[in-house]
């Protein structure tokens, strides 16, 4: 039984994701505001930043499959991501093939590139783990910029662009054209609930309950029958998809990837984002990426300008470069030692409080 006496009369109606009507309520408005309102009264720079925080909540999403769900840890997902944004480019700028078909074959290379990972690395836990797939991402981002050999006629460079990158058309759906921040940001909206459905599809199905088994005791769950390595195997893919849908987006809305936009300082803030938000909900990821890309927004456009004002202009570009990952690292210290759950779990004692009042939400 629900707090304030809902209660399931059948195991279909557990199931739901919304069992309540104000749940229903709240979702309608959400969509109203993210769909009508805030395209009508963002700014470019909002559209832009509000883009950015999407294509993060679906690297996010994966990398809670993986973590949260699984256990594991991973500092390779921006790797991922890039195998997912050079496959669109190459696909659709040197063999014309349309960006809606280059969508599903960036989440599969990105999800075969980190099957491969996951199959050196599947042994390995904790700190070895992390920094194996590290390794993997600086592996990724080399072969991206490697030239190829001497007097080669069909170089590297030729299909990735070494340092320069590659551009893109904007991309069309028939009479549409993506090519706007407004159209680009309905479109990342779609992907964000797209892909929050799946997720929870995956977390709530019992492959979902076969990775938090092998999280919580994988001595146990081995000997429960569960096939340790194949489980692991199918985190890293489905997380290595997600990071590829999202490298797909990132694409088309840079409209040039290069493998500099890849870097290891990503993949340690989308840790970073998974230990502030909390680990083993949708919430923390969503609550992850909003308070780190959030505080983001306040050092880089109000923090760093001041410092940078009121300090020897010797230090100014410096400061301006390194508070950012000052105030990320911080940030995320001081929640492993006074939140450990995270933002969520803020989140969870406050509708714990208001649940808990007699008859605080009507029922379906």
């Amino acid at each position: 039984m629900l707090p304030g006496g809902v209660f399931s009369t059948k195991y279909a109606s557990e199931l739901k994701i919304f069992k309540t009507s104000t749940q229903w309520f709240l979702l309608l408005v959400v969509l109203l505001v993210f769909f009508l309102l805030v395209p009508h009264i963002a700014s470019p720079y909002w559209l832009t930043k509000l883009i950015i925080i999407g294509i993060h909540i679906i690297v996010l999403l994966g990398l809670h499959i993986l973590v949260g769900l699984c256990g594991l840890a991973s500092l390779g997902q921006a790797g991922f991501m890039a195998i997912g944004a050079f496959t669109v480019a190459i696909l659709s700028s040197q063999w014309d093939i349309n960006g809606w078909l280059c969508l599903p074959l960036s989440a599969l290379a990105a999800g075969l590139v980190g099957l491969v990972v996951g199959l050196i690395t599947v042994r390995l836990k904790l700190f070895y783990l992390a920094i194996a797939t590290w390794v993997s991402q600086d592996i990724i981002l080399w072969l991206l910029r490697f030239p190829g050999p001497k007097g080669s006629d069909n170089a590297w460079w030729d299909y990735t662009g070494g340092f320069t990158g590659i551009q893109l058309e904007p991309l069309t759906l028939g009479p549409f054209d993506f090519g706007s921040d407004t159209s680009l940001y309905i479109l990342t909206v779609i992907f964000v609930i797209v892909g929050t459905y799946i997720t929870l599809g995956i977390q709530r199905s019992n492959t979902g309950r076969i990775l938090v088994a092998v999280r919580d005791n994988d001595l146990a769950a081995e000997v429960a029958g569960i096939n340790l390595i194949r489980s692991k195997l199918l985190a890293f893919f489905i997380a290595s998809c997600f990071a590829g849908v999202a490298g797909w987006l990132w694409a088309y809305f840079q409209l040039r990837v290069n493998a500099s936009q890849f870097d290891i300082g990503d993949s340690i803030f989308y840790m970073g984002m998974i230990v502030i938000g909390g680990t083993g909900s949708i919430s923390a990821v969503f609550s992850g990426v909003i308070f780190f890309d959030g505080m983001d927004i306040i050092v880089m456009d109000y923090v760093a300008p001041w410092a940078v004002d009121h300090m020897p202009s010797r230090w100014a570009a410096q400061i301006h470069f390194a508070l950012k990952y000052i105030v990320g690292g911080l940030g995320v210290m001081m929640f492993i030692k006074m939140a450990p759950k995270g933002v969520a779990g803020f989140i969870e004692k406050f509708k714990l409080s208001y649940r808990l009042h007699p008859y605080s939400f009507r029922g379906s």
